[in-house]
């Protein structure tokens, strides 16, 4: 196992020498792996100054969002397409030529799906997946990895889903690891590290249930799951 560092990041570190129980020790100490690309073979630990976080009772939902949940005609299903979903989100667009995500990341972050750690929420559009994020889950925390968006608004949807999931489930913690505009306009917010290893810690003495939501709840069943306070 290797040391934990409390600079920015550690280098020449394979994740094929790594489970994924080091890889939940790691979040547990306020750490994430990334690579510098798509084709890299060395990932890196991050233990940011500042961390994205999105406020599971400040979720903006937008008047057109509010509609969309009410009638949409996506299908959004969770955990049905796992390493699909992940190969989206690291896949090259004409937005983004490049990707942390490398082969070493998918193989471990599909391992911790296998044992029930991490999942994915995919929007569907028939048989098309055109939207979707996955993320780790370890007691009341839910760390978000990365999302992908075919179609205008299916990140957002499949986000909102994400958020009445956590919310139904009892989380104390959406870990957005950076912010972003997108994310910011949706309620993400920036904190200092020591603010954010406090949340963590009282997230840790939780325990949330991904499952408590039933899978296919409707966009109304979503909607009253995110407006409800916690």
């Amino acid at each position: 196992m290797a040391k934990w560092v409390h600079a920015g990041r550690m280098r020449n570190m394979s994740l094929s020498s790594i489970t994924y129980e080091d890889v939940l020790k790691a979040y547990r100490l306020g750490y994430f792996p990334m690579a510098d690309s798509r084709d890299s073979e060395e990932v890196f630990w991050v233990l940011p100054k500042y961390r994205g976080i999105l406020p599971l009772d400040d979720f903006h939902l937008s008047k057109s969002m509010r509609k969309l949940l009410r009638n949409h005609d996506f299908t959004v299903t969770v955990d049905k397409a796992f390493r699909a979903c992940m190969e989206a989100c690291r896949a090259i667009s004409t937005t983004r030529d490049d990707s942390w995500i490398n082969d070493q990341i998918v193989e471990v972050y599909c391992q911790l799906h296998k044992y029930g750690h991490a999942h994915s929420i995919e929007v569907w559009q028939g048989e098309t997946m055109v939207g979707g994020l996955y993320g780790v889950s370890i007691a009341g925390g839910f760390f978000g990895e990365s999302m992908f968006s075919r179609v205008s608004n299916t990140s957002k949807l499949a986000l909102a889903y994400l958020v009445a999931r956590l919310k139904t489930g009892g989380y104390r913690l959406l870990d957005t690891q950076f912010i972003t505009d997108h994310l910011a306009s949706l309620g993400a917010v920036e904190i200092d590290k020591t603010s954010y290893q406090k949340l963590l810690e009282d997230a840790l003495a939780e325990e949330g249930d991904f499952f408590r939501l039933p899978d296919h709840s409707d966009g109304s069943t979503i909607l009253q799951s995110i407006t409800q306070t916690s």
